[in-house]
């Protein structure tokens, strides 16, 4: 992975914040910082962002030095909801500028044209550093790179053992962008995959750690796995140390069962 614009990297772990709400919330994301996590991801459709700044302010780590992501929801894709609403969003985290702002999902108000010249008036205009693109398709990540001024620094994608598209890691890793892998861990699905769990045996691991791992051992891939408690984020964070051999790999990448959780 090359170096970007303003320096920014993607840990091979962060922090999915989605379902992460109140006095609890808040808990969770300091603590996920402070533990070691550098890259929070939210949304404005997850009505949390306050949340995650407020985590994020009430840490003891510089906010330089954590990556915000945040995104923009379908029925803001228009050219000025998009500029406006990201605006709000930065107000709402309590940052000047976001790391990283995506394309939630191109439907509803998605417009190719107008939506991503907007986002490259983001960066233009200091609202946020990258831009990314989330739930698309290869023929719509084409159509972005095309139009987009500024670089495609991501594409967030949901992926994990149930749902495993090597097409998708394959034109990341070609384009050279973060392909940013949610649910990783299936909504806990992976904890009833015997081929998970062979591996993990193996290891002396677990399931999940099993996931993290797969993804994170793979050239411009990351993740993002949600997790409320401190043990689970300290578990999610250490599975990235997790070396998995050939053998493992070849054995998640040919499960056959297949279950999407959100489909469009």
């Amino acid at each position: 992975m090359s170096d970007r614009e303003a320096n920014t990297t993607l840990p091979s772990v962060g922090l999915g914040t989605m379902g992460l709400d109140g006095e609890s919330g808040v808990k969770s994301v300091r603590t996920a910082v402070e533990m070691g996590y550098r890259h929070l991801d939210t949304a404005q459709i997850y009505d949390n962002e306050a949340v995650v700044g407020r985590g994020l302010a009430e840490s003891d780590v510089p906010r330089e030095d954590v990556v915000v992501a945040t995104k923009v929801w379908a029925d803001k894709l228009g050219y000025h909801d998009a500029l406006a609403s990201t605006t709000e969003s930065l107000e709402r985290l309590q940052i000047d500028c976001a790391d990283l702002v995506y394309v939630h999902r191109p439907i509803d108000a998605y417009d190719p044209k107008r939506t991503l010249a907007a986002f490259d008036e983001l960066v233009d205009s200091g609202r946020t550093r990258h831009v990314g693109v989330s739930n698309f398709s290869l023929s719509e990540l084409d159509e972005a790179l095309d139009l987009l001024d500024a670089p495609l620094f991501a594409h967030q994608t949901e992926l994990h053992p149930l749902f495993y598209d090597p097409e998708l890691v394959s034109h990341a890793q070609e384009h050279d962008y973060y392909l940013v892998a949610y649910s990783p861990l299936s909504a806990g699905k992976v904890f009833d995959v015997p081929e998970l769990s062979e591996i993990a045996e193996k290891h002396d691991a677990d399931e999940a750690a099993v996931s993290v791992a797969w993804l994170a051992g793979k050239e411009n891939v990351v993740t993002i796995p949600k997790a409320s408690g401190e043990d689970h984020m300290r578990a999610n964070l250490a599975a990235a140390d997790l070396e998995l051999d050939d053998e493992d790999v070849r054995k998640i990448e040919s499960i056959e069962r297949e279950e999407e959780l959100f489909p469009e």
